[in-house]
């Protein structure tokens, strides 16, 4: 398949670009016509497209649709667009497409419409003094946002004032400033302040300005030099890190520079080093120093020769200082020394548990005041546990009681203890020793077991196991490794139990036949690895629970067995004894409360035959009988004709199987005038009854007020034995003797 020829274009509807000024003011401006030859006259519909058009920014062109010219509607800003470019299209009044779009490029023409802009209003540079002349030290540098290819961006920069002097100049081009003239002093004069301008048209144009600070940095073009060439001070002998005094320096350069900061050195009279100068860095001057004790006896003069000059080297061109070198006369007060602990601190070991009165050692100083005679004392000054009682001539040190550990006065088994050196001179002077003294620990603590009781399920290999630990009070290497056993002494306990080492100071409990639930006590022996080791019977509480499926306790077991996890044995004894002791008492006022309730039970019914009432609001229960404590209808008991009885009798669930059974039921009473009769007869029967347990007692009731017609009640035909009695009636008589129809129905 050939392509085809492209096909030619006419001349009129090849546009070429197209030129106008920024800021326009005549609008709407005619900038092109557009036509084509393919129809004729008013036969062609044209449009443009573009930036300008259709796209943002929009409005600022537009074609007049029949004839083909192109309009500029806004004026146009070259800085924010330079060019535009645009589809011009060509259409029959059907729509169809008569040519090709063609591309129509409208350029925008510069305007000098921007002033330079310098990029800081300050700039700042720095230059040594005494620079050469063509020293280039900085460099200002301004913007236009004009045309660049045109004038309207050239800049030219100068310098509008600089001061009387003319020391720098400004290329007018790039803006380099460079020094113009020898003789930059900073003693003279340490900044310069320069206004500098640039303008565009090259340099015929528009204008602004900006501030150029330079300055000037110092050189080492003066010398330091001593205010005197002699010095004289004073020292006390066997001071030490102590200021002797200064020598005196100044210096004309920059304040806290490096060609003004001093350095001083001591050439000469120091053999053994034993002063030192430094410079003081706020005033430069210079400050002798003490670094080693002098000693009076030895030598009580010095004289030293010091030299100063500066951190940084001297320029070539600076002048030589006459006064560099000065001479220093130190002299050496004698002064009473203090005492002198030769071994400070004294390390000595005691072991664990020595004796009071046991020496231990011998603690002394001497007097570096060998010219005088003096004699020393001694005193504990620093003894937190009253430990130690010390000889204040000899110096010796016994034990004044018995040393133990683990104590709160211990450091790491060390105990520290300071001794005070006293001399006899005016006035005194004393020195500190230190006595450390390594308690050396003793194997006299057995491992206790830690936790004493734990919890478990009884069934081996799921759940059954238990892991203990210890502790020991001692430090190593009289601690762990501890070694668990069951008590050689019983040994059934190696068929349901075993133990195991887990690590150097715990082993693991572990099941070995199913148990049943319940708490058991093991004896364990437990022994360290002291020299020599120490062993100690203790009882492991152990809480065996119902296994789940899964080898854990069961949630209402592991929530018993945890409540009683961790008692002691100690505590356990406690609460057993408190438990009996409980009980006891419970039992004797139980029996002291049945014989009472026995001699007052006629006189408690004749005291309430005139308190009777509808309702019995609150009562105490003493005995067996209803629950409940809240009023219930008596219109029962008022009208048990009403209610009719079952025929068998109500059977006896207390009884005992053997009780003989009445040869009848007793009759009801048929009026509440009977209802009396009708309890003392029920009373009787069951006292006389030895086969029915005492459950059946009377009931002592609180006094509950006046007004009621009904007498105190006991049990209703409580001693029919009959195993044959139906007691599903006392549910017909209400609410409240719903519980006696639970019990008996």
């Amino acid at each position: 398949r050939q392509h085809e020829a492209p096909r030619r274009v006419k001349r009129a509807w090849v546009i070429p670009p197209i030129s106008v000024s920024e800021n326009h003011k005549r609008i709407p401006h005619l900038l092109v016509q557009i036509k084509s030859d393919k129809q004729q006259p008013g036969g062609v519909i044209y449009s443009i497209k573009g930036p300008g058009v259709d796209e943002e920014p929009l409005g600022i062109f537009s074609i007049d649709k029949f004839s083909g010219k192109v309009f500029l509607n806004a004026m146009l800003d070259r800085e924010e667009n330079d060019r535009y470019r645009l589809r011009a299209f060509a259409l029959d009044l059907g729509g169809v497409t008569l040519e090709d779009p063609t591309d129509l490029e409208i350029i925008v023409v510069d305007q000098n419409d921007n002033r330079p802009l310098f990029r800081q209003d300050v700039f700042t540079g720095r230059v040594v003094e005494g620079a050469e002349p063509g020293t280039c030290v900085m460099t200002v540098d301004a913007t236009d946002a004009d045309d660049p290819d045109t004038d309207n961006a050239a800049l030219r920069y100068s310098i509008l004032e600089q001061g009387a002097a003319g020391m720098f100049s400004i290329n007018a081009t790039t803006g380099e400033i460079c020094t113009a003239r020898p003789g930059l002093d900073r003693e003279t004069m340490g900044v310069y302040n320069l206004t500098v301008q640039a303008a565009d048209m090259s340099g015929d144009g528009l204008t602004t300005t900006a501030m150029a600070v330079i300055y000037l940095e110092d050189i080492n073009d003066n010398p330091p030099e001593f205010s005197k060439e002699e010095f004289s001070m004073e020292v006390d002998e066997q001071a030490a890190g102590v200021d002797v005094g200064k020598v005196f320096v100044h210096d004309k350069d920059l304040a806290g520079s490096p060609s003004w900061l001093a350095k001083f050195t001591i050439l000469e009279g120091d053999p053994e080093g034993a002063f030192a100068i430094r410079t003081d860095p706020h005033t430069n001057d210079g400050v002798l120093s003490v670094v080693k004790p002098l000693d009076h006896e030895v030598r009580d003069r010095f004289e030293l020769t010091v030299s100063v000059q500066n951190e940084r080297p001297l320029e070539p061109s600076a002048p030589a200082s006459p006064r560099a070198l000065a001479t220093v006369r130190v002299r050496v007060r004698d002064v009473n020394e203090a005492p002198v602990f030769r071994e400070n601190p004294r390390r000595i070991s005691v072991l664990e548990g020595t004796p009071p009165g046991t020496p231990i050692t011998t603690y002394t100083a001497s007097d570096p005041d060998t010219h005088r005679i003096q004699t020393l004392s001694y005193a504990l000054l620093y003894d937190p546990a009253d430990w130690l009682q010390l000889d204040p001539h000899a110096g010796t040190v016994r034990t004044k009681r018995e040393l133990l550990h683990p104590s709160a006065f211990l450091q790491g088994g060390w105990y520290i203890a300071l001794v005070l050196a006293r001399d006899d001179a005016e006035p005194p002077l004393s020195a500190t020793g230190t006595l450390s003294i390594e308690i050396l620990e003793v194997n006299d603590h057995a491992p206790q077991l830690q936790p004493p009781a734990g919890v478990l399920c009884g069934r081996p290999g799921r759940g059954g196991t238990l892991l203990l630990g210890a502790t020991d009070d001692d430090r190593p290497p009289h601690g762990a490794p501890f070694h668990f056993q069951l008590s050689p002494q019983h040994p059934q306990l190696a068929r349901n139990w075993s133990i195991a080492r887990f690590n150097v100071t715990h082993a693991v409990l572990a099941v070995l036949a199913e148990l049943p639930e319940g708490l058991y006590s093991l004896p364990l022996l437990l022994r360290d690895s002291g020299t020599p080791p120490l062993e100690q019977q203790q009882l492991l509480n152990v809480s065996v629970c119902h296994c789940g499926r899964d080898g854990t306790c069961l949630d209402g077991v592991l929530a018993a067995a945890t409540a009683g996890a961790g008692i002691t044995l100690g505590a356990l004894m406690i609460i057993l004894g408190s438990t009996i002791l409980l009980l006891v008492l419970a039992a004797l006022g139980a029996a002291r409360a049945r014989s009472r309730r026995r001699a007052l039970r006629k006189g408690l019914l004749q005291r309430s035959r005139d308190d009777m009432r509808d309702n019995i609001l609150n009562y105490d229960e003493q005995g067996g009988g209803e629950e409940d404590q809240d009023a219930y209808d008596i219109n029962q008991l008022r009208h048990p004709e009403l209610f009719s009885l079952r025929a068998k009798p109500p059977l006896r669930r207390d009884a005992p199987l053997s009780s003989g059974t009445p040869l009848a039921p007793r009759k009801l009473p048929s009026s509440p005038s009977d209802i009396e009769d009708f309890i003392n007869e029920g009373l009787e029967a069951a006292d006389s009854d030895p086969s029915v347990p005492p459950y059946d007692t009377a009931l002592i009731y609180d006094y509950e007020g006046s007004g009621s017609v009904a007498s105190p009640l006991s049990s209703i035909v409580s001693s029919l034995t009959d195993e044959d009695q139906d007691y599903d009636y006392l549910s017909e008589w209400g609410p409240r003797f719903r519980r006696l129809a639970d019990l008996y129905g």
